[in-house]
């Protein structure tokens, strides 16, 4: 469906389009002012109904419309675009949300491969503390929200340092016996999408796989090689290469952090977006601690992965061994 809005165009007798700053197969996004609130730009997301559909499907896509708007709407965080209307005009949907000025972490990726430079990783574990606060606060709703999406490109980096996630769309309420979850639409981008996601809406989502995506984000970030697709890893296990192989300035625990949020299945990886926090910073918190400094590797590290659990296990067992039977030799 073409661009239906065009620069100086007034929809909903409200907002005053600039310019369109992006368009996909379900819908265009806007630049526009506010006109009830003097210099407020939003960023307003075009969808785009199916018309091709029975009047009665029609009618409930556009009732869903309204429910996942509402869900939208609630949302209350500082690393989080805040939606603030809704509402449908002839066969088009419009969410309005705020507008994030800045570059995405994509496009500051690319620069620094233009220079041959590598990311610095302080600042990168400033971001992602930043986005692990936003996915912990989806993941806390209920019903859970899971944004099924998360890359470089769809975060940016504000002129104030914040990052915000965004391209929300809207979202799909997902009900099964064993879990209901809200979904953010979308069906993910390969390079960031775990094994579990490629079911699309029958596929089981949870909270995890929004750990995948956000470990692959990380890996991209800091390696400047973008992480080998899970459908491929499924295939060849060994085609992963560890981040500290590409960029030998990332610390030992940021790597392992990385390599367990992308474990290939679920039960691999950390339970919560908390959990993963804790495996990459610790109780470091880079927006308080010198950017010189890093989270050091602890003993939690040296135990995080199950192999590892195991091997850590047998060297204390054996070290206790060995002090009991120098003590009894005494």
């Amino acid at each position: 469906m073409p661009v239906s809005l065009q620069s100086g165009d007034t929809l909903h007798e409200r907002y005053k389009i600039r310019k369109i700053i992006g368009q996909g197969g379900a819908g265009s996004v806007y630049l526009a002012e506010d006109l009830r609130l003097e210099g407020r730009l939003c960023a307003i997301k075009e969808v785009n109904n199916d018309l091709s559909l029975p009047l009665d499907l029609q009618k409930q896509a556009r009732d869903q419309f309204q429910r996942e708007a509402v869900i939208l709407a609630r949302l209350d965080h500082p690393n989080l675009p805040k939606v603030s209307d809704y509402f449908s005009v002839e066969a088009r949907d419009y969410l309005v949300m705020d507008y994030v000025p800045g570059e995405d972490l994509r496009t500051i990726l690319l620069k620094a491969q233009q220079k041959n430079q590598f990311l610095d990783e302080r600042v990168v574990l400033g971001w992602a503390s930043q986005l692990a606060s936003a996915l912990t606060y989806l993941h806390s709703q209920v019903p859970i929200i899971l944004h099924r999406d998360i890359k470089p490109s769809n975060l940016k980096l504000m002129p104030t340092g914040q990052v915000k996630l965004v391209d929300f769309g809207l979202v799909k309420v997902l009900a099964s016996e064993e879990v209901t979850l809200t979904v953010i639409q979308g069906r993910g981008t390969a390079l960031y999408t775990p094994l579990e996601q490629y079911g699309g809406d029958a596929g089981h989502t949870d909270a995890r796989s929004d750990i995948y995506a956000f470990g692959a984000t990380l890996y991209h970030l800091l390696t400047g090689k973008p992480p080998v697709e899970a459908r491929e890893r499924f295939l060849n296990p060994d085609k992963i290469i560890p981040p500290r192989e590409i960029n030998p300035s990332i610390s030992p625990r940021t790597e392992r952090a990385i390599l367990w949020a992308m474990s290939l299945h679920p039960d691999e990886r950390p339970t919560s977006v908390e959990a993963f926090r804790n495996a990459l910073l610790g109780e470091w918190n880079p927006s308080t601690s010198p950017r010189s400094e890093l989270p050091q590797l602890t003993l939690v590290d040296l135990v995080s992965l199950p192999i590892e659990r195991f091997m850590a296990f047998l060297a204390i067992l054996l070290l206790l061994i060995s002090l009991i039977v120098t003590l009894i030799q005494q």
